[in-house]
């Protein structure tokens, strides 16, 4: 169960939203925040942000289509169709300005909401992600700096090959979700045995896995995406924010293509700052969305 800060249950939903169905919690008051979440994961990822936000904020954090309680459509998982559906959800929810906060494939899918809804979207906060079209295809590389770096994405071709993974991975999604959670993170512990527990429960529902490979399979199209949206800079605050033992650094230099005003910060973390660090992330996040309303005032 997720909570607000004063420990009262989130309230849930499902909204249907361009050609699906997507479930999603909101909690607190104030300006406006969604929270996307990445791969292996759900809307679960961020029970620990979450109740720090609310004092300040209206917090909405989607279940992306095909994950986690949505629905699995046989299509749509490039990152700007993501991106449409999350515009389309927050616009049912009356919500016609707000600032995303995105990490792993939910960054991407955040970049692209931001820019296809310029109008709607006030600050990006883009967490521990590789991009598509700048540098994510650079670390699938068979080299020895991949390999040494920890940074060697060997299950990207892996999950490109139609029919095989699925064969592979049926039944053995708790072995496989366990170990990408805890393989990329510095502080494997904080994997606890309830979010394995959600995580492998979601993905083991009908159209689970192969939802999660259609996110990856989008990834050339995606690319294709980002560097024809990146012909036009962001013109609103960015934060990228990187975990020193994963992607790091290398967040905001993949961010500077395609947006001007970027603030970086790296954690000593791994690659789930929600999870792993999560009153850190707070203390950076929080100061970020306040000098970004206060901009705009």
């Amino acid at each position: 169960m997720m909570v607000d800060h004063e420990g009262r249950p989130v309230r849930t939903g499902r909204a249907t939203v361009n050609g699906t169905s997507l479930h999603y919690r909101t909690a607190g008051s104030g300006p406006t925040v969604v929270l996307l979440h990445g791969v292996p994961k759900t809307g679960y990822h961020w029970r620990h942000l979450l109740p720090e936000l609310t004092p300040r904020h209206t917090v909405v954090v989607p279940d992306l289509r095909g994950l986690g309680d949505s629905a699995r459509p046989a299509d749509g998982y490039d990152s700007a169709t993501m991106s449409d559906d999350i515009a389309e959800l927050m616009a049912g929810l009356g919500h016609t300005s707000y600032a995303v906060v995105g990490e792993d494939w939910g960054a991407v899918i955040g970049y692209q909401l931001a820019a296809r809804h310029r109008s709607a979207v006030t600050a990006l906060v883009f967490a521990e992600a590789l991009f598509p079209g700048f540098g994510f295809e650079d670390h699938t590389a068979l080299t020895p700096e991949n390999v040494h770096g920890g940074m060697h994405l060997w299950h990207l071709g892996f999950y490109f090959q139609p029919d095989v993974p699925e064969m592979l991975i049926a039944g053995h999604e708790r072995e496989l979700i366990t170990y990408m959670i805890k393989n990329e993170r510095s502080r494997p512990d904080s994997a606890t045995p309830d979010a394995i527990e959600e995580y492998v429960r979601c993905y083991s529902l009908p159209g689970g896995i192969r939802a999660m490979l259609a996110v990856y399979r989008a990834m050339l199209t995606d690319a294709e995406q980002n560097r024809r949206a990146a012909r036009k800079k962001l013109d609103i605050p960015v934060l990228a924010l990187g975990g020193a033992a994963f992607i790091g650094e290398r967040v905001e230099s993949q961010v500077r293509h395609v947006a001007d005003d970027v603030t970086a910060h790296v954690f000593d973390a791994g690659h789930d700052l929600a999870e792993e660090a999560p009153d850190e992330m707070a203390g950076v996040v929080l100061p970020f969305l306040a000098g970004a309303a206060q901009r705009r005032a």
